[in-house]
């Protein structure tokens, strides 16, 4: 997940509001029913100590979402009477909606809610053209179309010297339109920005338009067993979604666990562990860092200074260092503030274990990087 939307929730001091809204449920009884989350939020907020000009922000943004048709949720983070960012979600909030008082912005839980949502293609192919759709968790739109040739696009049964060169005809039309659609669906992909490519029609036109698409497209590119008029493509399109992410984790974590091995000198290019990372945090070292949301370490207490590199175990390291003024904030928070900060991505890697790494915890706490340099 890039971070640097977030950017603007470490532009000024805490503390913070971050409330994650579940907008799954869509019944007549919706709109007042959001109405009383808006009040139930703004109390919880309160009692954990928040002010109430933000109190009163977060509660009418949340009661402005009654007729939302978002469909799965809002994260809203505020301070000082102001909501700063309101990110949609990808998926609803587990627990339903909750909301957090803090010194800084509760932003971890976005890595599951909203990172993990591969925007993808989906080419509908035939032998005339193809027709593209965008998706993802939010929806679906039209892309555009590509048209090729119309004709010959049809094969005939005879053996007769025409029949074979109209035959030939026929597949010289199939090929240039295979590689027109392969050009456009290139440039879709480079306009839109799409993770992934999925490709709809019959096996050989399928197969035509893969092999065509630019090599560095290949590895974004993966073909429906479903055609566009099946009732299953949605599920299959879901599914091939889920695995991309997985995939892309799994890739993730097994760079990681190779680079925590040290070298010849005894230095890895990863770490793990709170007081490991912290030091990473501290010299800007961290290239991307690994989250497990729920590990025991992602809540364990650290304590931050005003700047994303003033991060310590102890209250007095930061004195050490020369920062007056400290306050305590989780573990998984505060080094998500200096990814933030240092242009680093992160990724919750939930998904991509094994049941044998879930067992040894990898990595360590719930918490790791890949590490800029050694």
């Amino acid at each position: 997940m890039e971070l640097a939307f977030l950017h603007p929730l470490y532009e000024h001091q805490g503390p913070w509001a971050s409330v994650y809204v579940d907008l799954s449920q869509h019944t007549e009884d919706t709109p007042h029913e959001r109405e009383l989350t808006a009040a139930a939020v703004a109390r919880e907020l309160a009692a954990q100590g928040a002010d109430d000009a933000t109190c009163r922000a977060v509660r009418e943004a949340v009661d402005g979402l009654r007729h939302s048709s978002d469909p799965h949720g809002r994260a809203l983070f505020a301070r000082a009477g102001e909501v700063v960012l309101d990110p949609p979600l990808a998926r609803p909030p587990q627990g339903g909606t909750e909301a957090h008082w803090a010194a800084l912005p509760r932003v971890a839980p976005l890595l599951e809610l909203a990172g993990e949502d591969p925007v993808c293609v989906v080419a509908y192919i035939d032998r005339k053209g193809a027709d593209f759709e965008l998706r993802s968790a939010l929806g679906s739109r039209d892309a555009g179309s590509v048209t090729g040739r119309p004709w010959p696009v049809h094969r005939t049964s005879s053996s007769d010297w025409s029949e074979r060169h109209f035959q030939l005809r026929v597949e010289n039309t199939w090929e240039h339109n295979a590689a027109e659609i392969a050009d456009a669906l290139a440039v879709c992909q480079e306009e839109t920005g799409a993770d992934l490519l999925i490709l709809v029609g019959d096996d050989r036109e399928r197969r035509s338009v893969h092999e065509r698409l630019p090599k560095r497209l290949q590895d974004r590119v993966v073909e429906a067993a479903h055609g566009a008029g099946s009732r299953l493509l949605d599920a299959d399109v879901e599914r091939l979604r889920e695995d991309h992410v997985r995939s892309r984790a799994r890739d993730d974590l097994d760079r990681f666990l190779a680079a925590r091995s040290p070298d010849g000198e005894g230095r890895a290019a990863a770490a793990e562990g709170v007081p490991a990372l912290i030091d990473a945090a501290r010299e800007h070292r961290i290239d991307e860092l690994l989250i497990i949301p729920d590990g025991p370490d992602t809540h364990r207490e650290v304590w931050i200074g005003e700047d994303a590199d003033q991060l310590a175990v102890r209250r007095t390291e930061l004195r050490t260092l020369g920062e007056q003024n400290s306050w305590s904030a989780r573990a998984d928070d505060a080094l998500l503030r200096s990814a933030v900060m240092t242009g680093a991505p992160a990724i919750s890697v939930t998904a991509a274990r094994s049941q044998e790494e879930a067992a040894d915890d990898a990595p360590v706490g719930g918490l790791g990087a890949l590490l800029r340099w050694r």
